[in-house]
């Protein structure tokens, strides 16, 4: 068994989204994305499919240069390859997951950027 809270220790960065990697199971890797106001994530894509739910704020999120605005409650599930971006339009925190596979250092370094 395996648990987490998505809101111990939160934090918000003022220049750039700030990952913690909450556990790993056998199949995924859960992830929060604290995102402050105004931060980004510019566009990368990834080698696996991935799933975004966003459980506080709104975020714009830019999928193949069309923008879906997507705020608290709403859940968005992406194919490997698939070009996206991410704008906090408000203080945002979002769940990803991403399968056992995928590397969750390749999404620090997208956040750094």
């Amino acid at each position: 068994m395996k648990t987490a809270n998505i809101y111990q220790d939160l934090t918000y960065n003022k220049n750039k989204p700030l990952i913690t990697v909450l556990f790993e199971t056998n199949f995924t890797k859960e992830i929060r994305i604290a995102m402050q106001k105004g931060t980004v994530m510019k566009e990368h894509k990834t080698s696996y499919p991935i799933v975004v739910e966003i459980l506080e704020g709104n975020i714009d999120f830019g999928v193949e240069h069309e923008t879906q605005h997507l705020s608290k409650g709403d859940l968005i599930a992406l194919d490997s390859n698939v070009p996206h971006d991410l704008k906090a339009e408000e203080n945002s925190i979002i769940r990803l997951t991403l399968t056992k596979y995928d590397n969750t250092n390749r999404v620090e370094k997208v956040a750094e950027n």
